[in-house]
């Protein structure tokens, strides 16, 4: 992800999450930690090509997008000790097409890079979904923050996967295309 994506993705996002979007500081923010030696975030975009009718000189569309930030230093190597996964989010037309399993993915490999020793992240409870998709990259359920999601006091389910990069296939994922 890159600053010219925080406006297409802040539509996306106000679609998905109408009562506790992401403002635009908080992606400038996380995005500024993204880049460099000292980086500490890896935010990615999914996009697909607009179809000739509705494309303006055949653009491509933000269909999806993910963020992680790391956490901690071990003194002696310098590594991160966890990583968060900050957000995923998928347009619906997409859901189920396996856009989700791509962008973690992609978070995961990121928090090998890191070299993290573990991923922790929050789910609304309601969002069934979502765990699926996150225990079958090995999350477990560790707890709750209640009231975690405000305005709506909906409850986070505080998930946690152990050793990220047993998680990561071996072989780049076919499908969309993700920049990250």
């Amino acid at each position: 992800m890159r600053w010219w994506d925080i406006e297409p993705v802040l539509e996306l996002e106000k679609d998905l999450f109408p009562e506790d979007a992401w403002s635009r500081g908080m992606f400038w923010s996380d995005l500024a930690h993204a880049r460099g030696p000292d980086a500490t975030r890896r935010y990615f975009v999914a996009e697909e090509a607009e179809d000739a009718e509705g494309a303006q000189g055949g653009g491509r569309r933000i269909i999806g997008y993910a963020g992680l930030a790391t956490a901690g230093t071990e003194s002696d190597s310098g590594s991160a000790t966890g990583a968060d996964v900050q957000t995923i989010a998928v347009a619906r037309e997409h859901w189920g097409t396996g856009l989700g399993a791509l962008l973690l993915t992609e978070l995961l490999r990121a928090a090998t890079a890191f070299e993290c020793a573990e991923v922790m992240l929050e789910c609304r409870v309601d969002n069934v979904r979502a765990q699926k998709l996150y225990e079958r990259f090995g999350f477990e359920p560790i707890g709750f923050r209640r009231g975690y999601y405000q305005p709506g006091n909906v409850d986070a389910l505080v998930m946690r996967l152990r050793d990220p990069s047993a998680s990561v296939p071996s072989a780049p994922v076919q499908g969309t295309e993700s920049n990250g």
